[in-house]
């Protein structure tokens, strides 16, 4: 499944254009975040590109075809929207809300079978929220009812999900639960996924993509690891930041740090095209994200000097060390696409040349 946007640009009524020249695209397996600041159209961006809101210039696609050609449930069959969640009025627990999700796939006369009952309990589970499943949405912090809407999004097995600000109303933990179902329904069933965020970091450690909306009106596409840099951070939110890597037990984590509001104009020092020379360590605990961690290694093939791998079968991990020879920016996307798997530890270091 691919989703394009080509040449999109919108306006309300009359005014001057919210959207300028929007262009991107997003494939099943991707992760694609959207950052930018307080009312900068990251919402509006997402009505406009499901239809919701018309295009003043542009279209979109799904798999070449024009999503205005569509037909509403050829359309909802593949795609999922989870909004930004406020209060509920609703009288319907969290498990009826979550099976209104299976609505495309019962049919307007018939009833919820076995297996529908049996996806929305799994998918709960899933998030953590088989808890809630008797509980009235109405009686519901903001929080949980995000959750449960994520949940009912789930449940109608979309090829796309589209997610407004997830993360926004969330603890730490559950912050942490939405991230990873995100990355494993992304990596571990082929979903193509798209969501809104404010936080740099989020899609530093997450998003295979990186699209960037500014106030003035300039969008910027591209792989994270090389879009989302100390520069960009203060071109569009017009903050100074420092992007540095924190080291845990399994990975070594980017993470955004804000110091102070940008009072100038002054470009930050961060060159990818800079040629360096790194060292990377993978360990991958499935079979399934040994095979993926091959075929990202493979489309990078050219940066490599150096490759040593091997199972360790005592504890079932499949162990790679590799050498490279690149720009700072293309060891950093590798690295990223790597990070990002689920089930996979991955560690750079640098060499100082």
């Amino acid at each position: 499944m691919i989703l394009k946007v080509e040449n999109g640009n919108f306006a309300y009524s009359k005014g001057a254009n919210v959207l300028n020249d929007i262009n991107f695209e997003v494939k099943s397996g991707e992760l694609l975040a959207i950052l930018g600041p307080n009312g900068v159209g990251k919402t509006t961006l997402l009505r406009a590109l499901m239809g919701m809101l018309k295009w003043k210039n542009g279209k979109s696609y799904i798999d070449g075809e024009d999503i205005k050609s569509m037909s509403p449930k050829k359309l909802w069959s593949k795609m999922a929207y989870v909004p930004q969640a406020k209060s509920a009025s609703s009288a319907y627990s969290a498990f009826e809300t979550v099976l209104l999700g299976r609505s495309s796939k019962i049919g307007v006369f018939n009833a919820p079978r076995k297996i529908d009952y049996e996806i929305c309990e799994e998918i709960m589970e899933s998030l953590d929220i088989a808890k809630l499943k008797d509980k009235k949405c109405s009686n519901m912090s903001g929080g949980e009812f995000q959750m449960v809407l994520i949940a009912r999004a789930l449940a109608s097995e979309p090829e796309l999900l589209i997610l407004d600000e997830p993360e926004s109303n969330l603890d730490f933990k559950n912050q942490l639960v939405v991230l990873d179902a995100m990355t494993n329904l992304v990596h571990k069933k082929n979903m193509a996924c798209i969501f809104n965020t404010h936080y740099p970091a989020h899609a530093l450690q997450r998003a295979d993509k990186s699209l960037i909306l500014t106030r003035g009106g300039v969008s910027y596409f591209g792989n994270t690891a090389s879009l989302v840099n100390e520069d960009m951070i203060r071109k569009a939110f017009g903050v100074n930041a420092v992007i540095g890597e924190i080291e845990t037990e399994g990975n070594v984590m980017q993470n955004v740090i804000p110091l102070d509001i940008n009072t100038n104009d002054a470009s930050s020092s961060f060159d990818s095209n800079k040629r360096a020379i790194a060292g990377i360590t993978i360990i991958s605990s499935t079979n399934e994200m040994y095979s993926k961690v091959n075929n990202i290694l493979h489309d990078y093939n050219n940066l490599l000097v150096g490759r040593m791998g091997l199972p360790y079968k005592k504890f079932g991990l499949y162990i790679i060390n590799i050498t490279l020879d690149g720009t700072v920016g293309e060891i950093n996307d590798l690295s990223q696409k790597l990070g990002v798997l689920p089930d996979v530890n991955v560690k750079t270091v640098f060499a100082k040349i």
